[in-house]
């Protein structure tokens, strides 16, 4: 087992790789970087990036990793009483921020995966996940049976949905819109079909399954 201090530093590694082959995508075009202009960047060797990733889109779907897990943790601390339409905006929300908050390199980092057909495609197969998952904790929010009950997945969808709009317009925008904003706007209008669903009777308590 690693020692915390061989994880800091693999963890060191790993954010150095992804800085530099974020910078390089994000300024030349993804099929215009090689690996070998990353590993430069990064100052490590071609063996040391294929420790840590498969391929370029590998680096990007890091980028996107903690997205969906961070939409989960969100939701699951919501309050009980909120309806699901709060709920899910404050969970898309994270992810919006994980994107938009940051520096311009986060703008263009969204431009090249809406935009190179490679990479929206691993950015749609995450995103399957993203819904199966948030499916599952709006099933358990909601006291709600996911196998035999539409909405939990239905309403995963429509919160993603949203989620990509409020992307899309954002890029498009070339990051002048206010991504709050947006968020709010596109969860405004799928409220009324998110909320159909009634209020949420409260998380289940440990240990209890829907």
């Amino acid at each position: 087992m690693a020692t915390p201090l061989a994880q800091r530093k693999r963890q060191l590694v790993q954010d150095e790789l992804t800085r530099a082959a974020l910078g390089l995508l994000a300024g030349k075009g993804f099929e215009a970087v090689t690996v070998d202009e990353i590993v430069t960047a990064a100052g490590v060797s071609r063996r040391t990036f294929f420790r840590y990733f498969a391929s370029k889109e590998d680096v990007v779907v890091q980028f996107l990793g903690d997205m969906g897990t961070g939409m989960c943790a969100e939701l699951a601390i919501r309050p009980a009483h909120e309806p699901p339409s709060v709920a899910l905006r404050h969970a898309v929300s994270v992810s919006i921020d994980a994107c938009a908050g940051h520096d311009d390199r986060s703008l263009r980092v969204v431009r090249l995966i809406l935009g190179t057909p490679a990479l929206l495609a691993r950015f749609l197969e995450r995103r399957a996940h993203w819904r199966d998952e948030l499916a599952a904790a709006l099933a358990h929010r909601l006291r709600l049976d996911p196998v035999t009950d539409p909405y939990p997945h239905l309403a995963a969808g429509v919160a993603l949905a949203a989620f990509d709009t409020v992307l899309h317009q954002w890029s498009g925008s070339n990051g002048t819109a206010d991504p709050a904003a947006l968020t709010d706007r596109a969860f405004t209008v799928v409220a009324p079909a998110l909320d159909a669903v009634g209020q949420p009777c409260g998380p289940l308590s440990a240990g209890s399954v829907p």
